[in-house]
């Protein structure tokens, strides 16, 4: 069988889910993982007949697909800033959003995290911490790692096997990161070093009444644990871990958030409310209100806590 007529059974196989493009996309993901073909390989080489060892992979990979499991899953892995990660059941699949969440935090801390910035002056000269609470498959805490190598990063998740998924993708990416079994919603997790330098969370945010406008591939396959909140407190995740860094984040800390595109106002106003300040909402590439970046109040003198 030729490239392009495998190409075309994976069009028509999926049209019942997929439109024709996303249909054509998941084929090249597939020719990337099981050739490691790009999409100008394709356009050169559609005549290539492939072996019949090599067929019945693609064509095992697209049973899968049709069933409406996402891809990443069906291949075990994702690709993220960059990096590889492994991904399963028990973990969200990386969004291109949160990449552009990492890219914003290693953006400003690249020159934050300079010699005699105010941001590595913590206690006993200690590196500059990063704490990412609800890990998922640990893409921000690794792709955080690996580009600031000098910090001590630590990622939080409440799932054993959440948690154990992501210190194999560290082990994969070659980091050195310290996971932490907690529930943010119950727990000071006092056994951090402090003060933290940087906290950053992607938190479950979307509402149950949206979920209606979700692909069905997302909601019968993706971790509900980590993506929905009820319509009566959505933002009681962000509220929990603002709590969190007025407590133990530094004097000259961040905060970063990946936010629901439609509670950006009602979150800007959660971090006012508690007194933070140089609150910054971000848009994604989509124009959507996505991220948000804030330091912690200034202290009103004497012993501020951090």
């Amino acid at each position: 069988m030729q490239l392009k007529q495998l190409a075309q059974n994976f069009n028509e196989s999926l049209t019942a889910i997929y439109q024709e493009d996303e249909s054509h996309a998941l084929f090249l993901v597939t020719l990337q993982h099981l050739l490691n073909f790009g999409r100008a390989d394709y356009l050169l080489k559609k005549e290539l007949e492939i072996t019949d060892e090599k067929v019945a992979k693609f064509l095992t990979i697209l049973n899968e697909l049709k069933t409406g499991r996402p891809i990443q899953y069906v291949l075990g892995e994702a690709h993220f800033y960059g990096l590889t990660f492994k991904v399963d059941e028990s973990v969200l699949i990386p969004r291109p959003e949160t990449e552009e969440l990492v890219e914003w935090i290693i953006t400003v801390c690249s020159s934050q995290f300079s010699v005699g910035n105010s941001l590595l002056q913590t206690t006993n000269h200690q590196l500059p911490t990063i704490l990412d609470i609800g890990t998922g498959s640990g893409c921000i805490a690794i792709s955080l790692k690996k580009n600031l190598p000098h910090t001590k990063v630590y990622a939080l998740d409440i799932a054993a096997d959440t948690i154990e998924t992501a210190k194999q993708n560290a082990n994969l990416n070659n980091v050195k990161v310290e996971f932490i079994k907690d529930d943010i919603l119950t727990s000071s997790v006092l056994h951090l070093p402090l003060p933290i330098s940087i906290i950053v969370s992607n938190p479950p945010y979307i509402k149950e009444d949206e979920k209606p406008s979700m692909h069905q591939n997302v909601l019968a396959n993706e971790p509900h644990r980590a993506l929905f909140v009820s319509n009566e407190n959505p933002l009681i995740f962000y509220e929990a871990i603002a709590d969190f860094a007025l407590k133990n984040l530094s004097d000259n800390g961040l905060l970063f958030f990946e936010i629901n595109e439609y509670l950006g106002e009602q979150t800007v106003n959660l971090l006012k409310d508690k007194g933070f300040k140089n609150i910054e909402l971000r848009k994604d590439m989509q124009g959507k209100d996505r991220m948000i970046k804030t330091n912690p109040p200034t202290p009103k003198g004497g012993f501020s806590g951090r």
